[in-house]
């Protein structure tokens, strides 16, 4: 499946589940890890577990396996590692203390500004 195609299907994802505040930021070049990320807020502990959850069974659906799924135990935060793409579910909270958006932004200014 192309990156597109994986992007597509996540984000279809966690818009059946009504997940809150979808962003998708291009860390291509800037990772190692990934090209990019999807972050998303839930409503309540229960709620960002069903949107990872539901994530996980529509990429199996699709034939992928997901790289690693970490956090289903807690609910704070489920981060889905599909390879090319990492979903982060979070619970606003977590997503206001880790500030991942302006974490990877940052890194896209700092180039803007260095050139």
């Amino acid at each position: 499946m192309q990156t597109d195609q994986l992007i597509n299907l996540v984000q279809n994802a966690l818009d059946d589940m009504k997940a809150r505040d979808v962003v998708m930021l291009d860390v291509t070049g800037k990772s190692s890890v990934t090209d990019y990320m999807l972050v998303a807020s839930g409503t309540s502990k229960r709620h960002v577990m069903s949107v990872a959850q539901e994530v996980v069974d529509k990429v199996k659906e699709a034939g992928l396996r997901p790289v690693g799924i970490e956090g289903e135990g807690v609910g704070d935060w489920v981060l889905v590692d599909l390879g090319d793409v990492i979903v982060h579910v979070m619970m606003p909270d977590a997503r206001t203390f880790y500030d991942i958006e302006r974490l990877w932004s940052f890194d896209t200014e700092s180039e803007a500004a260095a050139d």
